[in-house]
């Protein structure tokens, strides 16, 4: 009985209350906007709907990645050589084709983190509040300024172009490496042709060597073959009848004079004899004419 009663008096008193606020508020100006004759200005930095002047954008993305709901989708494509997109108004070049530029607003949490990151400042957010839909799909709102003909045109176009890159570039590699094999063939066969050449000198500068040593044998031998040549004429029976047998005779001197020049041109290297040849070296004239001229008187006194 006493929960009942207390329960009556807190609804009454309740009751009251409001009717109190009410009351007050009767004989106070009036402060209701009546919409949707009238509406209020909203503060500048009210968050609301997102807008993007796609004429400043440049494709960068960089709203997509900040956004933490994922609402923004975005899709470009390159443009071709061909093709000049001009400058924003910020004077930032313009790359891609904006194929897709999409923001679901039935996502967005209206925390404006992808209002800062742009560089040309073409996305932000609008005072407007009155984009309420009965279908969900509605609330994606399509920046892209671009028909679905000329979206395939530009993607069809942009492909052939990569085609052709990726082409001209794995010619390019091809060429490369054709030219550095044929630039290691090339270091290949002048190491090759060095060392086979080291080694023909080699083998040619020892023929040499032994043809000098032949010719040194050749020479001595000749020498020595002349000197007794020369040792015959003079010990044997000659024109003058054989008076150069004795003993002082002026035959056997101009002999040993003509054994001795031979062999001092043995040593010193300047014989006449040519090697590999039978001619026995020139004997001195003076001793030829001792030999076979008769008028000589010292043949006389011999």
């Amino acid at each position: 009985m006493i929960k009942a009663f207390k329960d009556g008096l807190e609804t009454f008193q309740t009751i009251f209350t409001g009717m109190g606020i009410t009351m007050r508020h009767m004989f106070r100006p009036a402060v209701t906007i009546q919409y949707p004759e009238e509406r209020d200005v909203l503060p500048d930095n009210a968050r609301s709907k997102l807008y993007v002047n796609i004429d400043d954008c440049i494709g960068c993305n960089l709203c997509a990645r900040a956004c933490p709901v994922n609402c923004i989708d975005i899709e470009t494509v390159v443009a071709t050589s061909d093709v000049d997109l001009g400058k924003t108004s910020t004077g930032n070049p313009k790359r891609f084709w904006l194929t897709r530029f999409d923001i679901d607003m039935s996502k967005c949490m209206y925390c404006d983190l992808c209002v800062p990151p742009c560089p040309t400042d073409c996305i932000f957010m609008v005072p407007e509040y009155e984009y309420s839909e009965y279908d969900r799909n509605d609330l994606v709102f399509h920046f892209s300024n671009l028909k679905p003909d000329m979206v395939a045109e530009v993607k069809e176009k942009a492909e052939k172009e990569a085609e052709e890159k990726k082409r001209q570039k794995e010619e390019m590699a091809r060429k490369q490496a054709e030219a550095k094999k044929m630039k290691e063939k090339e270091a290949t066969e002048k190491a090759a042709a060095d060392s086979s050449g080291g080694t023909g000198k080699e083998k040619s500068s020892g023929i040499v060597k032994d043809d000098k040593a032949i010719s040194g044998s050749d020479k001595t031998e000749d020498i020595s073959a002349g000197v007794e040549k020369a040792e015959g004429k003079t010990s044997g029976p000659g024109k003058t009848g054989g008076k150069s047998a004795g003993p002082g005779n002026t035959e056997e001197k101009s002999a040993g004079s003509a054994k001795d020049e031979i062999k001092s041109s043995q040593t010193t290297g300047t014989g006449k004899n040519l090697p590999g040849t039978d001619e026995a070296p020139e004997i001195p004239s003076g001793a030829r004419q001792s030999e076979t001229d008769p008028s000589n008187p010292e043949n006389d006194k011999s």
